[in-house]
């Protein structure tokens, strides 16, 4: 057997979740559990910074909004590519419309700067991704002082 056909036919062998509607409630999802996004391209600008000091700050101060629009519930979903092409990484915006998303990516100190230029496209997927804000927290190892 394939590890294809082993996969499906333990996932078959699963009993069926059971429907959590305060889940469904506090992530908006709809009949089909799911929701609206706006996912974000994060492209290469054309003022990449060249001084390391501006460098740093400018990665400082687009870190500090990631964490601004997540809290505030907004973001649900950012993170780099690896291998430093132009494209650059992604956000996942819990908005319904593109407009809303734009507004969102204005307030980023690398856009701003023309660091870094966004692609938003409207996107359809599980509303659970709601979830992946609180749950990234309770997985990053406390630093020491």
């Amino acid at each position: 057997m394939t590890h294809l056909f082993l996969t499906l036919l333990l996932l078959a062998a699963q009993p069926p979740a059971t429907y959590d509607a305060d889940l469904a409630a506090r992530t908006g999802a709809d009949e089909r559990g799911m929701r609206r996004y706006v996912m974000a391209f994060l492209k290469a600008g054309p003022n990449r910074p060249t001084h390391p000091d501006t460098a740093r700050a400018l990665q400082a101060a687009h870190m500090a909004n990631i964490v601004r629009m997540a809290d505030e519930g907004k973001l649900v979903v950012a993170g780099p590519f690896i291998g430093g092409g132009e494209l650059r990484g992604i956000y996942i915006f819990a908005v319904d419309t593109v407009e809303e998303a734009r507004a969102l990516t204005e307030t980023d100190p690398a856009i701003r700067y023309g660091s870094l230029v966004m692609e938003l496209v409207p996107w359809y997927a599980t509303s659970v991704l709601m979830e992946v804000p609180r749950l990234s927290k309770t997985v990053v190892k406390p630093t020491e002082p």
